[in-house]
Protein backbone atom coordinates (compact mmCIF):
# COMPACT_ATOMS: atom_id res chain seq x y z
CA UNK A 1 0.00 0.00 0.00
CA UNK A 2 1.62 3.29 -1.06
CA UNK A 3 2.42 5.99 1.49
CA UNK A 4 1.94 8.83 -1.01
CA UNK A 5 -1.42 10.48 -1.49
CA UNK A 6 -3.92 9.24 1.11
CA UNK A 7 -2.63 8.66 4.60
CA UNK A 8 -2.35 5.17 6.02
CA UNK A 9 -2.85 3.98 9.60
CA UNK A 10 -1.32 0.70 10.75
CA UNK A 11 -2.18 -0.96 14.07
CA UNK A 12 1.21 -2.22 15.28
CA UNK A 13 0.08 -2.91 18.85
CA UNK A 14 -2.82 -2.82 21.34
CA UNK A 15 -5.06 -4.62 18.83
CA UNK A 16 -6.78 -7.60 20.42
CA UNK A 17 -5.15 -6.87 23.77
CA UNK A 18 -4.89 -4.12 26.36
CA UNK A 19 -1.15 -3.36 26.18
CA UNK A 20 1.60 -2.65 23.64
CA UNK A 21 0.14 0.53 22.14
CA UNK A 22 1.81 1.40 18.82
CA UNK A 23 0.09 3.11 15.86
CA UNK A 24 1.85 4.15 12.66
CA UNK A 25 0.60 7.08 10.57
CA UNK A 26 2.13 7.45 7.08
CA UNK A 27 1.65 10.30 4.63
CA UNK A 28 3.74 11.49 1.66
CA UNK A 29 6.67 9.30 2.60
CA UNK A 30 6.74 10.42 6.27
CA UNK A 31 6.18 8.10 9.21
CA UNK A 32 4.86 9.10 12.64
CA UNK A 33 4.54 6.53 15.44
CA UNK A 34 1.89 7.28 18.06
CA UNK A 35 2.94 5.57 21.31
CA UNK A 36 5.62 2.94 21.61
CA UNK A 37 4.57 0.61 24.41
CA UNK A 38 5.55 -2.76 25.81
CA UNK A 39 3.30 -5.78 25.80
CA UNK A 40 2.46 -7.03 29.28
CA UNK A 41 0.36 -9.88 30.64
CA UNK A 42 0.06 -13.21 28.84
CA UNK A 43 3.22 -14.85 27.56
CA UNK A 44 2.01 -14.93 23.96
CA UNK A 45 1.92 -11.11 24.01
CA UNK A 46 5.08 -10.57 26.05
CA UNK A 47 7.02 -12.63 23.54
CA UNK A 48 6.20 -10.02 20.91
CA UNK A 49 8.44 -7.56 22.74
CA UNK A 50 11.37 -9.64 21.50
CA UNK A 51 10.29 -9.83 17.86
CA UNK A 52 11.82 -7.48 15.27
CA UNK A 53 9.84 -4.25 14.99
CA UNK A 54 7.31 -4.52 12.12
CA UNK A 55 8.93 -1.64 10.22
CA UNK A 56 12.55 -0.49 10.16
CA UNK A 57 12.91 1.82 13.20
CA UNK A 58 15.29 4.01 11.20
CA UNK A 59 12.48 4.69 8.71
CA UNK A 60 10.29 6.34 11.38
CA UNK A 61 10.61 10.12 11.42
CA UNK A 62 8.88 11.03 14.70
CA UNK A 63 7.27 9.46 17.76
CA UNK A 64 4.58 11.11 19.90
CA UNK A 65 3.60 9.77 23.33
CA UNK A 66 0.12 10.02 24.81
CA UNK A 67 1.43 9.38 28.34
CA UNK A 68 4.08 7.77 30.51
CA UNK A 69 2.78 4.29 31.32
CA UNK A 70 5.01 1.40 30.29
CA UNK A 71 2.48 -0.08 27.86
CA UNK A 72 2.59 3.23 25.95
CA UNK A 73 6.27 4.20 26.22
CA UNK A 74 8.25 1.15 27.34
CA UNK A 75 9.51 -0.04 23.95
CA UNK A 76 11.25 3.28 23.18
CA UNK A 77 14.75 2.18 24.30
CA UNK A 78 14.62 -0.83 21.97
CA UNK A 79 13.33 1.33 19.10
CA UNK A 80 16.22 3.78 19.55
CA UNK A 81 18.78 1.00 19.94
CA UNK A 82 17.60 -0.50 16.65
CA UNK A 83 17.88 2.70 14.63
CA UNK A 84 15.24 5.33 15.44
CA UNK A 85 16.88 8.75 15.89
CA UNK A 86 14.10 11.32 15.45
CA UNK A 87 12.35 13.50 18.03
CA UNK A 88 9.96 12.02 20.59
CA UNK A 89 7.15 14.50 21.30
CA UNK A 90 5.18 14.71 24.58
CA UNK A 91 3.95 17.09 27.27
CA UNK A 92 6.16 18.33 30.10
CA UNK A 93 4.48 16.03 32.63
CA UNK A 94 4.85 13.02 30.37
CA UNK A 95 8.51 13.81 29.74
CA UNK A 96 9.31 14.07 33.44
CA UNK A 97 7.52 10.84 34.32
CA UNK A 98 8.66 8.86 31.27
CA UNK A 99 12.30 9.52 32.16
CA UNK A 100 11.63 7.85 35.50
CA UNK A 101 9.68 4.97 33.97
CA UNK A 102 12.26 4.13 31.29
CA UNK A 103 15.22 4.27 33.64
CA UNK A 104 13.44 1.97 36.08
CA UNK A 105 12.33 -0.41 33.33
CA UNK A 106 15.87 -0.66 31.96
CA UNK A 107 17.28 -1.29 35.44
CA UNK A 108 14.69 -4.02 36.08
CA UNK A 109 15.39 -5.64 32.72
CA UNK A 110 19.10 -5.83 33.51
CA UNK A 111 18.49 -7.00 37.09
CA UNK A 112 15.93 -9.66 36.13
CA UNK A 113 18.25 -11.06 33.47
CA UNK A 114 21.06 -11.32 36.01
CA UNK A 115 18.80 -12.93 38.62
CA UNK A 116 17.50 -15.42 36.04
CA UNK A 117 21.09 -16.30 35.17
CA UNK A 118 22.07 -16.70 38.82
CA UNK A 119 18.89 -18.61 39.73
CA UNK A 120 18.89 -20.81 36.64
CA UNK A 121 15.17 -20.35 35.93
CA UNK A 122 15.55 -19.01 32.37
CA UNK A 123 15.45 -21.24 29.30
CA UNK A 124 18.00 -18.94 27.66
CA UNK A 125 21.75 -19.20 28.17
CA UNK A 126 22.67 -16.58 29.02
CA UNK A 127 19.42 -14.67 29.68
CA UNK A 128 19.62 -11.17 28.20
CA UNK A 129 17.63 -8.02 29.00
CA UNK A 130 15.23 -6.65 26.40
CA UNK A 131 17.25 -3.43 26.69
CA UNK A 132 19.57 -1.78 29.16
CA UNK A 133 20.15 1.49 30.97
CA UNK A 134 22.29 2.92 28.15
CA UNK A 135 19.43 2.32 25.69
CA UNK A 136 16.99 4.17 27.97
CA UNK A 137 19.35 7.15 28.27
CA UNK A 138 19.72 7.27 24.47
CA UNK A 139 15.93 7.49 24.16
CA UNK A 140 15.57 10.19 26.82
CA UNK A 141 17.97 12.46 24.92
CA UNK A 142 15.42 12.54 22.06
CA UNK A 143 12.52 13.87 24.18
CA UNK A 144 10.89 17.09 22.96
CA UNK A 145 8.23 18.88 25.02
CA UNK A 146 5.07 20.46 23.63
CA UNK A 147 2.23 22.18 25.44
CA UNK A 148 -1.44 21.25 25.45
CA UNK A 149 -3.36 22.85 22.60
CA UNK A 150 -0.27 23.85 20.63
CA UNK A 151 -0.35 22.78 16.97
CA UNK A 152 3.14 21.46 16.33
CA UNK A 153 4.35 20.66 12.78
CA UNK A 154 6.47 17.50 12.88
CA UNK A 155 7.17 17.56 9.13
CA UNK A 156 5.93 19.19 5.96
CA UNK A 157 3.33 16.44 5.83
CA UNK A 158 2.05 16.23 9.42
CA UNK A 159 1.28 18.16 12.59
CA UNK A 160 0.23 17.11 16.10
CA UNK A 161 -1.99 18.78 18.70
CA UNK A 162 -2.24 17.42 22.26
CA UNK A 163 -5.29 17.84 24.49
CA UNK A 164 -5.59 16.94 28.18
CA UNK A 165 -6.84 13.37 28.71
CA UNK A 166 -7.13 13.44 32.52
CA UNK A 167 -5.68 9.95 32.99
CA UNK A 168 -2.34 10.66 34.69
CA UNK A 169 -0.17 13.76 34.94
CA UNK A 170 0.72 14.89 31.41
CA UNK A 171 -1.62 12.44 29.69
CA UNK A 172 -2.93 13.62 26.33
CA UNK A 173 -5.12 12.69 23.43
CA UNK A 174 -3.21 13.14 20.16
CA UNK A 175 -4.70 14.77 17.06
CA UNK A 176 -2.62 14.07 13.96
CA UNK A 177 -3.23 16.30 10.95
CA UNK A 178 -1.87 14.86 7.71
CA UNK A 179 -2.78 17.04 4.77
CA UNK A 180 -6.57 17.24 4.75
CA UNK A 181 -6.88 14.11 6.90
CA UNK A 182 -7.27 14.06 10.68
CA UNK A 183 -6.98 11.15 13.07
CA UNK A 184 -7.53 11.47 16.82
CA UNK A 185 -5.93 9.00 19.22
CA UNK A 186 -7.69 9.08 22.59
CA UNK A 187 -4.73 7.67 24.50
CA UNK A 188 -5.91 6.46 27.89
CA UNK A 189 -8.83 8.61 29.01
CA UNK A 190 -9.41 9.52 32.63
CA UNK A 191 -12.61 9.43 34.61
CA UNK A 192 -14.91 12.40 35.07
CA UNK A 193 -13.61 12.81 38.61
CA UNK A 194 -9.92 12.28 39.34
CA UNK A 195 -8.82 12.75 42.97
CA UNK A 196 -6.11 15.30 42.13
CA UNK A 197 -6.07 16.02 38.36
CA UNK A 198 -8.26 18.32 36.31
CA UNK A 199 -10.73 16.44 34.10
CA UNK A 200 -10.12 15.73 30.43
CA UNK A 201 -10.79 18.35 27.80
CA UNK A 202 -13.48 17.99 25.14
CA UNK A 203 -11.99 16.24 22.10
CA UNK A 204 -11.37 18.07 18.81
CA UNK A 205 -13.08 17.09 15.57
CA UNK A 206 -11.43 14.35 13.52
CA UNK A 207 -12.36 12.26 10.50
CA UNK A 208 -10.93 9.11 12.14
CA UNK A 209 -10.92 8.28 15.86
CA UNK A 210 -8.82 5.61 17.58
CA UNK A 211 -10.39 4.99 20.99
CA UNK A 212 -9.14 2.93 23.91
CA UNK A 213 -11.57 0.28 25.22
CA UNK A 214 -9.93 -0.96 28.44
CA UNK A 215 -13.18 -0.68 30.40
CA UNK A 216 -15.43 -0.89 27.36
CA UNK A 217 -17.48 -3.73 28.85
CA UNK A 218 -18.18 -2.28 32.30
CA UNK A 219 -18.99 0.79 34.34
CA UNK A 220 -17.32 1.75 37.58
CA UNK A 221 -19.45 1.41 40.72
CA UNK A 222 -21.34 4.57 41.61
CA UNK A 223 -19.50 6.34 44.43
CA UNK A 224 -21.58 6.07 47.60
CA UNK A 225 -19.93 8.95 49.42
CA UNK A 226 -17.60 6.60 51.29
CA UNK A 227 -14.80 6.09 48.80
CA UNK A 228 -12.35 3.27 49.56
CA UNK A 229 -14.56 1.94 52.37
CA UNK A 230 -13.57 -1.67 51.62
CA UNK A 231 -9.90 -0.73 51.55
CA UNK A 232 -10.21 0.93 54.96
CA UNK A 233 -12.13 -2.06 56.36
CA UNK A 234 -9.46 -4.43 55.03
CA UNK A 235 -6.75 -2.42 56.80
CA UNK A 236 -8.68 -2.51 60.09
CA UNK A 237 -9.26 -6.28 59.83
CA UNK A 238 -5.64 -6.98 58.96
CA UNK A 239 -4.16 -4.84 61.72
CA UNK A 240 -6.56 -6.40 64.25
CA UNK A 241 -5.25 -9.88 63.44
CA UNK A 242 -1.64 -8.73 63.55
CA UNK A 243 -0.97 -8.85 59.83
CA UNK A 244 0.26 -6.39 57.23
CA UNK A 245 -1.31 -4.97 54.07
CA UNK A 246 0.52 -5.17 50.76
CA UNK A 247 -0.66 -2.80 48.02
CA UNK A 248 0.71 -3.50 44.54
CA UNK A 249 0.47 -0.11 42.85
CA UNK A 250 1.84 1.47 39.72
CA UNK A 251 4.63 3.80 40.73
CA UNK A 252 3.35 6.58 38.49
CA UNK A 253 0.00 8.05 39.54
CA UNK A 254 -1.40 5.03 41.40
CA UNK A 255 1.02 5.14 44.33
CA UNK A 256 0.40 8.87 44.66
CA UNK A 257 -3.36 8.27 44.75
CA UNK A 258 -3.05 5.44 47.27
CA UNK A 259 -0.99 7.63 49.62
CA UNK A 260 -3.45 10.49 49.15
CA UNK A 261 -6.36 8.14 50.02
CA UNK A 262 -4.54 6.73 53.06
CA UNK A 263 -3.96 10.31 54.25
CA UNK A 264 -7.69 11.01 53.99
CA UNK A 265 -8.60 7.73 55.75
CA UNK A 266 -6.24 8.44 58.62
CA UNK A 267 -7.51 12.01 58.98
CA UNK A 268 -11.11 10.73 59.08
CA UNK A 269 -10.27 8.08 61.68
CA UNK A 270 -11.13 5.22 59.33
CA UNK A 271 -7.81 3.43 59.80
CA UNK A 272 -5.37 3.08 62.70
CA UNK A 273 -2.03 4.84 62.60
CA UNK A 274 0.49 2.24 61.47
CA UNK A 275 3.77 2.51 59.56
CA UNK A 276 3.29 3.09 55.82
CA UNK A 277 6.21 2.10 53.62
CA UNK A 278 6.68 3.22 50.04
CA UNK A 279 8.88 0.52 48.55
CA UNK A 280 9.47 2.04 45.14
CA UNK A 281 12.19 4.59 44.39
CA UNK A 282 10.37 5.30 41.14
CA UNK A 283 7.17 6.17 43.01
CA UNK A 284 9.05 8.57 45.28
CA UNK A 285 10.58 10.28 42.25
CA UNK A 286 7.17 10.47 40.58
CA UNK A 287 5.66 12.07 43.68
CA UNK A 288 8.28 14.83 43.38
CA UNK A 289 7.14 15.43 39.79
CA UNK A 290 3.52 15.84 40.92
CA UNK A 291 4.73 18.50 43.36
CA UNK A 292 6.47 20.59 40.66
CA UNK A 293 5.23 24.14 40.49
CA UNK A 294 5.38 24.18 36.68
CA UNK A 295 2.85 21.34 36.56
CA UNK A 296 0.46 22.77 39.14
CA UNK A 297 -1.95 23.85 36.37
CA UNK A 298 -2.79 20.18 35.72
CA UNK A 299 -3.96 19.64 39.31
CA UNK A 300 -7.32 20.50 40.77
CA UNK A 301 -7.37 23.97 42.38
CA UNK A 302 -8.05 22.46 45.83
CA UNK A 303 -5.49 19.64 45.57
CA UNK A 304 -3.14 19.84 48.58
CA UNK A 305 0.32 21.04 47.67
CA UNK A 306 2.03 18.00 49.23
CA UNK A 307 -0.71 15.43 48.30
CA UNK A 308 0.37 13.21 51.23
CA UNK A 309 0.00 13.65 55.00
CA UNK A 310 1.07 10.45 56.77
CA UNK A 311 3.11 10.97 59.97
CA UNK A 312 4.41 7.37 59.89
CA UNK A 313 5.41 7.39 56.23
CA UNK A 314 8.75 5.74 55.44
CA UNK A 315 10.67 5.30 52.21
CA UNK A 316 12.41 2.02 51.43
CA UNK A 317 15.09 3.23 49.05
CA UNK A 318 17.74 0.52 49.20
CA UNK A 319 17.44 -3.20 48.42
CA UNK A 320 18.26 -3.93 52.05
CA UNK A 321 15.41 -1.71 53.28
CA UNK A 322 13.08 -3.41 50.82
CA UNK A 323 14.06 -6.92 51.92
CA UNK A 324 13.39 -6.00 55.55
CA UNK A 325 9.73 -5.46 54.60
CA UNK A 326 9.25 -9.07 53.50
CA UNK A 327 8.49 -9.94 57.12
CA UNK A 328 7.32 -6.79 58.95
CA UNK A 329 7.71 -7.03 62.74
CA UNK A 330 4.63 -4.89 63.34
CA UNK A 331 1.40 -4.40 61.38
CA UNK A 332 2.24 -2.17 58.44
CA UNK A 333 1.04 -0.98 55.04
CA UNK A 334 3.48 -1.58 52.20
CA UNK A 335 2.91 0.13 48.86
CA UNK A 336 5.14 -1.31 46.16
CA UNK A 337 5.28 -1.55 42.36
CA UNK A 338 4.19 -2.98 40.01
CA UNK A 339 0.43 -2.54 40.00
CA UNK A 340 -0.30 -5.87 38.31
CA UNK A 341 2.43 -7.67 40.30
CA UNK A 342 4.16 -8.47 37.03
CA UNK A 343 7.63 -7.43 38.21
CA UNK A 344 9.59 -5.26 40.58
CA UNK A 345 9.96 -5.35 44.35
CA UNK A 346 6.33 -6.27 45.03
CA UNK A 347 6.94 -9.78 43.66
CA UNK A 348 9.41 -10.51 46.46
CA UNK A 349 6.90 -9.25 49.03
CA UNK A 350 4.19 -11.47 47.57
CA UNK A 351 6.44 -14.50 47.85
CA UNK A 352 6.91 -13.91 51.57
CA UNK A 353 3.49 -12.51 52.53
CA UNK A 354 0.98 -14.55 50.52
CA UNK A 355 1.41 -17.76 52.57
CA UNK A 356 0.39 -15.98 55.81
CA UNK A 357 -3.37 -15.77 56.55
CA UNK A 358 -2.81 -12.72 58.75
CA UNK A 359 -1.86 -10.58 55.73
CA UNK A 360 -3.94 -8.88 53.02
CA UNK A 361 -3.20 -7.91 49.42
CA UNK A 362 -5.19 -4.95 48.06
CA UNK A 363 -5.39 -4.68 44.26
CA UNK A 364 -5.89 -1.10 43.13
CA UNK A 365 -6.93 -1.12 39.48
CA UNK A 366 -7.10 -2.98 36.20
CA UNK A 367 -5.37 -6.37 36.17
CA UNK A 368 -4.49 -7.61 32.69
CA UNK A 369 -5.00 -11.24 31.76
CA UNK A 370 -1.83 -13.25 32.37
CA UNK A 371 -0.53 -11.11 35.25
CA UNK A 372 -0.16 -12.23 38.84
CA UNK A 373 -2.60 -9.52 39.84
CA UNK A 374 -5.27 -10.97 37.55
CA UNK A 375 -4.61 -14.45 38.95
CA UNK A 376 -5.13 -13.15 42.49
CA UNK A 377 -8.26 -11.28 41.44
CA UNK A 378 -9.63 -14.49 39.90
CA UNK A 379 -9.07 -16.44 43.14
CA UNK A 380 -5.81 -18.28 42.48
CA UNK A 381 -4.79 -20.62 45.29
CA UNK A 382 -1.14 -20.53 44.33
CA UNK A 383 1.17 -18.27 42.29
CA UNK A 384 4.36 -19.08 40.43
CA UNK A 385 7.09 -16.70 41.53
CA UNK A 386 10.72 -16.97 40.44
CA UNK A 387 10.27 -20.51 39.24
CA UNK A 388 8.47 -21.85 42.33
CA UNK A 389 4.84 -22.01 43.45
CA UNK A 390 3.71 -20.08 46.51
CA UNK A 391 0.42 -20.79 48.34
CA UNK A 392 -2.12 -17.97 48.49
CA UNK A 393 -3.50 -17.85 52.03
CA UNK A 394 -3.57 -14.10 52.54
CA UNK A 395 -6.84 -12.20 52.07
CA UNK A 396 -7.19 -10.56 48.64
CA UNK A 397 -9.26 -7.38 48.22
CA UNK A 398 -9.92 -5.26 45.11
CA UNK A 399 -10.56 -1.51 45.25
CA UNK A 400 -11.90 -0.39 41.87
CA UNK A 401 -12.18 3.19 43.10
CA UNK A 402 -8.50 3.66 42.28
CA UNK A 403 -8.98 3.03 38.60
CA UNK A 404 -8.31 6.16 36.54
CA UNK A 405 -9.50 4.60 33.27
CA UNK A 406 -12.73 5.92 31.80
CA UNK A 407 -15.49 3.31 31.94
CA UNK A 408 -17.94 2.48 29.15
CA UNK A 409 -20.28 5.36 29.99
CA UNK A 410 -17.39 7.82 30.03
CA UNK A 411 -15.92 6.52 26.77
CA UNK A 412 -19.24 6.98 24.99
CA UNK A 413 -19.61 10.43 26.59
CA UNK A 414 -16.20 11.40 25.19
CA UNK A 415 -17.37 10.39 21.72
CA UNK A 416 -20.57 12.41 22.14
CA UNK A 417 -18.41 15.45 22.90
CA UNK A 418 -16.82 15.32 19.44
CA UNK A 419 -17.91 18.44 17.49
CA UNK A 420 -18.86 16.33 14.45
CA UNK A 421 -19.33 12.58 13.95
CA UNK A 422 -16.19 10.85 12.64
CA UNK A 423 -16.27 8.64 9.57
CA UNK A 424 -14.81 5.68 11.50
CA UNK A 425 -14.09 4.78 15.12
CA UNK A 426 -11.42 2.13 15.70
CA UNK A 427 -11.41 0.41 19.11
CA UNK A 428 -8.01 -0.57 20.51
CA UNK A 429 -6.26 -1.15 23.84
CA UNK A 430 -8.87 -3.54 25.19
CA UNK A 431 -9.47 -7.23 25.57
CA UNK A 432 -11.58 -8.77 22.82
CA UNK A 433 -14.88 -8.84 24.72
CA UNK A 434 -14.46 -5.28 26.01
CA UNK A 435 -13.80 -3.89 22.52
CA UNK A 436 -16.64 -5.89 20.98
CA UNK A 437 -19.21 -4.83 23.56
CA UNK A 438 -18.17 -1.19 23.37
CA UNK A 439 -18.45 -1.36 19.58
CA UNK A 440 -21.97 -2.77 19.84
CA UNK A 441 -22.93 0.04 22.18
CA UNK A 442 -21.49 2.79 19.95
CA UNK A 443 -23.32 1.42 16.94
CA UNK A 444 -26.59 1.13 18.88
CA UNK A 445 -26.45 4.56 20.55
CA UNK A 446 -24.63 6.72 17.99
CA UNK A 447 -25.04 4.76 14.74
CA UNK A 448 -21.36 5.33 13.89
CA UNK A 449 -19.15 2.99 11.87
CA UNK A 450 -17.08 1.20 14.52
CA UNK A 451 -14.32 -1.33 13.86
CA UNK A 452 -12.14 -3.52 16.08
CA UNK A 453 -8.93 -3.75 14.02
CA UNK A 454 -6.63 -6.74 13.74
CA UNK A 455 -2.99 -6.59 14.80
CA UNK A 456 -0.97 -5.39 11.82
CA UNK A 457 -4.02 -4.20 9.89
CA UNK A 458 -3.51 -1.22 7.55
CA UNK A 459 -6.33 1.16 6.67
CA UNK A 460 -6.63 4.34 4.60
CA UNK A 461 -7.44 7.51 6.49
Amino acid sequence: MSTSGAGILTFLGAAGTVTGSKFLVERDGRRLLVDCGLYQGEREWRRRNWEPFPVDPASIDDVVLSHCHLDHCGYLPALVRDGFSGPIWMTEGTAALTEIVLRDSAHLNERDAEQARAGGWSRHDPPLPLYGVADAEAAIVLFRQVGFGVRTPVSDAMAITLSRAGHVLGAASVLVTAGDETVLFSGDLGRRTHPVLRPREAPPAARTVVLESTYGDRDHPDPDGDAHAEFAAAIRRTVARGGSVLVPAFAVDRTELVLHALSQMLRAGQIPSVPVYVDSPMALAALDVYRRGSLRAELLPDAPADLVDLPMLHAARTPEESMALNSPHTPSIIVSASGMASGGRVVHHLRHMLPDRHNTVVLTGYQAIGTRGRALLDGAKELKIHGRYVPVRAEVVSDEEFSVHADADELVAWLRDLPTPPETVYLVHGEADAARLLGDRIRAELDWLTVVPRLGERVRL
